[in-house]
């Protein structure tokens, strides 16, 4: 499986496509809002002759969602998450223009992800590990495979997501880090929401918020 990533609208966030050589891909937390952002995903896949089969959030704060109904709308394809997030994504049209996204327009999940069924496309299997604390249905994609996480907003380099929105619980949160993500091999790659990528070693050994 083949990860490759985008920084998508005024939080930086990550949005990732997931590939593999059938060509298949999934979108995970598309943070696409303005045209030129989706032009630029949409040359990519196009560009690399990749077939979107499937969009995942993470989690469905307004930063991670912004670009599901365009992946719906260009690709018709299942929209997947947790549904204890199913609060968080109908919540965003409520606050999206007073955060600056006049245009944001709401998609509905056509399925939910739980733990005890893996996610699959193309020859690729992703485990789903739910984690939350940032947010009440938060949910990982693990490739066991090629040793990758998607990892959303839970944990960061150097750095945790934060938990002072509603729905967040820190002590929830240090508990999922620490039974879903540290119980992990060091060489794991974490690629989270905002940021650079890090492993699970490096912050095992100096994440501050994790001593």
């Amino acid at each position: 499986m083949t990860v490759s990533g985008f920084t998508f609208n005024a939080f930086s966030e990550n949005t990732y496509l997931l590939h593999d050589g059938t060509g298949q891909c999934a979108v995970v937390d598309p943070g696409c809002y303005s045209r030129q952002e989706q032009n630029a995903l949409q040359e990519f896949i196009k560009t690399h002759g990749l077939q979107v089969v499937l969009l995942l959030n993470t989690h469905c704060h307004i930063d991670h969602v912004l670009g599901n109904q365009f992946i719906i709308d260009t690709y018709q394809v299942p929209f997947l998450i947790h549904e204890a997030d199913l609060g968080t994504l109908r919540a965003v049209p409520t606050y999206a223009a007073p955060y600056g996204f006049p245009q944001y327009t709401p998609a509905e999940p056509t399925g939910f992800l739980t733990p005890d069924a893996p996610v699959r496309f193309g020859d690729t299997e992703l485990a789903v590990r739910f984690t939350p604390g940032h947010a009440p249905g938060h949910v990982i994609f693990y490739h066991e495979p090629t040793k990758v996480v998607i990892g959303g907003d839970v944990l960061f380099r150097q750095s945790i997501g934060r938990t002072d929105l509603p729905g967040g619980d820190h002590a929830t949160l240090i508990r999922s880090i620490r039974t879903q993500l540290l119980t992990l091999p060091d060489d794991v790659t974490v690629y989270p929401g905002h940021g650079t990528a890090t492993t699970i070693g490096a912050e095992r050994i100096s994440n501050p918020f994790l001593r």
